[in-house]
């Protein structure tokens, strides 16, 4: 995987979290006192952050299959043979064949 989007995949997790964790502190501390209002604010703010992580994995994929073109692309302008991107190698024997 390219290094771009190992950082991307790992930002975007970050954030996830950091934000989830704030917004969870303060609904913790403050839900069994909180009004209408406030109560609606912190709703807000968590499908506000559901929305942010999602646009962040949205940008964080497309950014390691961009990075995923230009690597096959330079492997070809070397002449190797590019492998599909399902292409998995697992070596492992346990006992049956596939």
């Amino acid at each position: 995987m390219h290094p771009l989007a190992i950082a991307g995949a790992t930002a975007g997790k970050l954030a996830h979290y950091a934000v989830s964790g704030v917004v969870g502190g303060l609904i913790i501390k403050n839900l069994p006192a909180a009004k209408p209002a406030a109560r609606k604010a912190l709703v807000g703010g968590l499908a506000g952050g559901i929305v942010a992580s999602r646009w962040l994995a949205s940008a964080t994929e497309e950014a390691r299959l961009k990075a995923g073109d230009v690597l096959a692309e330079a492997r070809t302008s070397l002449g190797e043979e590019v492998p599909p991107p399902s292409a998995v190698n697992v070596d492992h024997d346990h006992g049956h064949e596939h």
